[in-house]
């Protein structure tokens, strides 16, 4: 798995749920772009229409730099490829209220472009603090451990 894009915005402003991978439906030049390892992610969606079809919004594939007339929209609409129960599920999440489709990563799978999708509610903003307080002294527990084995490690070897 070589990852190309991360959208770490979603894991800030959503609690993420259930997550599915799938895969995209590209043009010629959108797949050389992902391989050069040019993709965003950050400000995308996903929507499941009235067909039951899922399409990926917003997401920047810049386009191929040696292309020529051939070459893709940056921002087009790009249609992703689920099971039928996986739709009905993503489709079923989306209708309830406060419940949205994200996409939080897209990745090359052996030579497929799939992109993981996680079903996601809204968070608050005191829960974004705590996330973040949480982290932080995660970090400087850690910081913390590894200077007393560092300190540890040196008076062994004095010994």
């Amino acid at each position: 798995m070589r990852l190309v894009a991360r959208n770490k915005r979603a894991a800030h402003d959503y609690l993420l749920t259930h997550r599915y991978e799938a895969g995209v439906v590209l043009v010629g030049t959108e797949v050389k772009a992902l391989r050069e390892g040019r993709a965003s992610l950050s400000e995308s969606w996903v929507e499941i229409d009235d067909a039951g079809e899922a399409w990926l919004h917003g997401a920047h594939i810049p386009e191929y730099s040696q292309g020529s007339w051939t070459n893709h929209s940056a921002r087009r609409p790009r249609k992703l490829l689920l099971h039928a129960a996986q739709l009905r599920r993503l489709a079923e999440s989306s209708r309830e209220g406060g419940w949205t489709v994200v996409p939080t990563s897209l990745y090359f799978l052996g030579s497929w472009v799939k992109v993981e999708v996680a079903v996601a509610r809204g968070k608050a903003e005191h829960d974004k603090r705590q996330a973040l307080r949480e982290r932080q002294d995660a970090r400087e527990a850690e910081r913390v451990m590894a200077a007393h084995r560092r300190s540890t490690r040196g008076a062994r070897a004095a010994s």
